[in-house]
C-alpha cells in the first residue's frame, strides 16, 4: 500500500513499518510530501521518522492509535470497520431534537459499545440525532475530548474506529442520526507531534490554548485541506450525518476566503455526491447571523449554531443567578427570554456589561428559519464548566425543571437535550483530565482552583480533575429513570418530544410568527407558535393567564390543569407549564 505525509520542514523521511524502514521519496508533483510504497494490511504498525530521528513519530493522518498519541499509528482496513451500516436516517434539522452525549460517562463503562446498547432510551425519549463529543485521540484514558491531538483518529479507550463505526451503524439500524463534535481551533498540550511535521500552528496569532492553528499564514493551504479532509472523513467514512465545531469564533483566520466558507463547500460537496442530507452546526459566542447566512448571501453557510443568549436568558429566569456573563441576561430575565424566543440573540448590537462593550448583530427573523438556531437549558459547558459541575435538577424543583423543558423543546429553535436532563440526573458532570505528564496534572489543578478561588471558593472545595473519582461521579446512573419522581419529569420529556413530532406549528420555521407575553414580576410567560400556546409559571405562587377568546384546550401540563374557560384565562399552579391547542 501507499504511505504519505506532509513534511515540508524536513529534508529525509523514512517510514518505519513493523520495524522495517523504508526510505521515502519527495513527491513530484505535490511540493512537501513524501511517499513510499510498502507491504502492509489490517493493523500493521507503522511510524515516520524525520531527518535521522530514531523514535518514529504517528502519522498526522492516522485512523487509529492503539498505545495513544506517543505511540505508533495502526492501518485501518475502512472497508472491514463494522457491518455494512444502515442508510442514514434523512429527518431534517429543522424536525430534529438532538441529545448530547459523551461517551466516556454515559456509561461506566465509557465505550461506544455500552453507549450503543443504551440507544433504546433514547429511542423511547423521541430524539432523532445523537450529538457526541469529540472522540479523536487524546493523551490518558477519561477526559473530555477538547485536548484531543489526533484529528483524524478515534480515541482507543472508547473503541477505537471500529468501535465508532459499530456505534453509528447501531444508531442508524436503530433509526437515529449521529452528529459528532469536532476541534478546528486547537490541539491538547500532550502529545501534539503536528509541529515536527510542518507549519501546522502559527505565532502570527495568539489563542487561549498558545499558537494558533494555522489557518492563513504560510502553508495554511496545506493546514486547511489537512482539517476539511479529517471533517470529511468522519461523514464519509464512518457515516455520520452532521458536525458541531466547537468554538469557531477562536478561528484566527484573514483570508479572504474562510475556513468554515471551505469547509461548507465541501461538505455541501459531499452530501450531493453521497446523496445524503450533511449538516454542520457551529458554536459561536460573536452572536452574527453571518454565521448561518448562505454563501450566496455573503454568509459562511453554516447550517445552524448554538445560541448561547437563549441559554442565558432562561438560566437566568430560572435560577436568579447574575455572575460573570449572566449579568447581562439577569436584570429582567423574563424579558431577556421573551427576546431571544422572537429575535434569536439578545445581544444584537447591545451593550455587554461583561465584555465592556456592544456586542452582536440582528438576525432578520423575517427571512431567516428558526433551525437555524439550536436551544438548550443544559450544555456539558454550561455544567462542566462551573465549579462542582452541578446541573439544574441539582438546585431546582422538578416543577422548574419542567418548565425548562417545556420552553426548549417546544420553542422556535432545534432542541438540543444534555444526556442524563431528561430524567433530572443528580449525577454532577465535572471537569476531569487524565494527562500522563506529571507538571502538565498539577498545572491543570491548580489552574482550576486559582480560577474559582477568584470567586470564593476554597480551594478543597473544587473537584480534583486529576482524581479518577472526579470523572466516575459524573457518570450517569441508570438506576435513576426508574425512581418516581425522575420517571415523572422523564415521561413529561417524551410527551414534549411526542408533541412537537406531532404538531407541525411546533417546527414551524417562521421567526416572525412567535408572538411572547411575559409578566417579570409574577414570573409567568407565554408564547404562541401557530395555533399552539404554551405557559410556563416559574413562580411558586398560581398565576391567572388570559390567553384570549380563541377556544383552546389543553393538550398537556405538567399538573392537572382544568380547560380554559370561555374567557380565555387559565389558572396555572406555581412551578408548571402548559401546551394548549384549539
Amino acid at each position: 500500500m501507499q504511505f504519505e505525509v506532509w513534511a515540508p520542514l524536513s529534508g529525509r523521511v523514512a517510514l518505519r513499518l513493523d520495524d522495517v524502514t523504508y526510505d521515502m521519496a519527495g513527491d513530484p508533483d505535490r511540493d512537501g510530501w513524501w511517499t513510499v510504497q510498502a507491504p502492509a494490511g489490517d493493523g500493521s504498525r507503522y511510524g515516520f521518522l524525520l531527518d535521522g530521528e530514531t523514535s518514529p513519530r504517528p502519522d498526522p493522518r492516522g485512523r487509529r492509535l492503539p498505545d495513544g498519541p506517543d505511540g505508533l499509528s495502526a492501518v485501518v482496513d475502512l472497508d472491514a470497520l463494522a457491518p455494512q451500516p444502515a442508510p442514514s436516517p434523512r429527518v431534517p434539522l429543522q424536525d430534529a431534537v438532538l441529545y448530547e452525549l459523551h461517551v466516556g460517562t454515559f456509561t461506566p463503562e465509557g465505550t461506544f459499545d455500552a453507549a450503543a446498547a443504551r440507544l433504546g432510551h433514547l429511542l423511547s425519549l423521541g430524539v432523532t440525532h445523537v450529538e457526541l463529543m469529540p472522540v479523536c485521540s487524546f493523551a490518558g484514558r477519561h477526559g473530555w475530548g477538547y485536548d484531543g491531538v489526533a484529528p483524524w483518529a478515534v480515541h482507543e479507550p472508547y473503541g477505537g474506529p471500529a468501535g465508532l463505526a459499530r456505534f453509528t451503524a447501531a444508531a442508524h439500524a436503530a433509526g437515529l442520526g449521529v452528529v459528532l463534535d469536532v476541534v478546528h481551533n486547537h490541539l491538547g498540550p500532550s502529545g501534539n507531534h503536528l509541529p515536527a511535521f510542518g507549519p501546522y500552528f502559527t505565532d502570527t496569532h495568539h489563542t487561549p490554548w498558545g499558537s494558533a492553528v494555522n489557518l492563513d499564514a504560510p502553508g495554511s493551504d496545506e493546514v486547511r485541506a489537512y482539517l476539511i479532509g479529517s471533517a470529511l472523513a468522519w461523514l464519509r467514512d464512518y457515516g455520520i450525518d452532521g458536525l458541531r465545531l466547537d468554538a469557531v469564533h477562536a478561528l484566527a483566520d484573514g483570508r479572504a476566503l474562510t475556513f468554515l466558507e471551505e469547509l461548507s463547500a465541501a461538505v455541501e460537496g459531499l452530501a450531493a455526491e453521497t446523496g445524503r442530507p450533511l449538516f454542520l452546526i457551529a458554536e459561536s459566542d460573536r452572536c452574527d447571523p453571518r454565521t448561518t447566512t448562505p454563501r450566496a448571501a455573503g454568509g459562511l453557510g453554516l447550517n445552524a449554531q448554538w445560541n448561547d443568549d437563549f441559554h442565558h436568558a432562561l438560566h437566568c429566569a430560572l435560577t436568579g443567578e447574575s455572575q460573570a456573563y449572566y449579568a447581562d441576561f439577569a436584570e429582567a430575565p423574563l424579558a431577556a427570554l421573551a427576546k431571544t424566543l422572537s429575535r434569536v440573540f439578545f445581544h444584537d448590537g447591545t451593550w455587554s456589561s461583561f465584555r465592556g462593550r456592544t456586542h452582536g448583530r440582528p438576525v432578520d427573523h423575517r427571512r431567516t428559519p428558526a433551525h437555524r438556531f439550536v436551544g438548550y437549558t443544559q450544555t456539558h459547558d454550561q455544567i462542566g464548566n462551573r465549579a462542582l459541575g452541578d446541573r439544574l435538577s441539582g438546585s431546582l424543583s422538578p416543577g422548574l425543571l419542567a418548565c425548562a423543558a417545556t420552553v426548549a423543546l417546544t420553542g422556535p429553535f432545534v432542541p438540543m437535550l444534555f444526556m442524563g436532563e431528561e430524567w433530572g440526573a443528580r449525577t454532577p458532570w465535572q471537569y476531569f483530565t487524565d494527562h500522563p505528564d506529571p507538571e502538565l496534572a498539577e498545572a491543570v489543578r491548580s489552574g482550576r482552583r486559582r480560577e474559582f478561588a477568584a470567586h470564593g471558593w476554597k480551594a478543597e472545595e473544587i473537584p480534583d480533575p486529576q482524581d479518577p473519582a472526579t470523572r466516575d461521579r459524573s457518570c450517569l446512573d441508570w438506576s435513576e429513570p426508574e425512581q418516581p419522581l425522575h420517571a415523572r419529569l422523564l415521561d413529561w420529556y417524551r410527551t414534549l418530544v411526542a408533541l412537537r413530532r406531532t404538531h407541525p406549528d411546533l417546527r414551524d420555521p417562521d421567526l416572525a410568527a412567535v408572538r411572547v407575553a411575559h409578566d417579570e414580576e409574577r414570573r409567568w410567560l407565554t408564547f404562541r407558535r401557530g395555533d399552539v400556546r404554551v405557559a410556563v409559571n416559574l413562580s411558586a405562587e398560581p398565576v391567572t393567564i388570559a390567553l384570549g377568546r380563541n377556544g383552546v384546550r389543553v393538550l398537556a401540563s405538567w399538573e392537572p390543569l382544568e380547560h380554559p374557560g370561555p374567557d380565555g384565562r387559565i389558572h396555572l399552579p406555581g412551578e408548571s407549564a402548559v401546551v394548549l391547542a384549539p
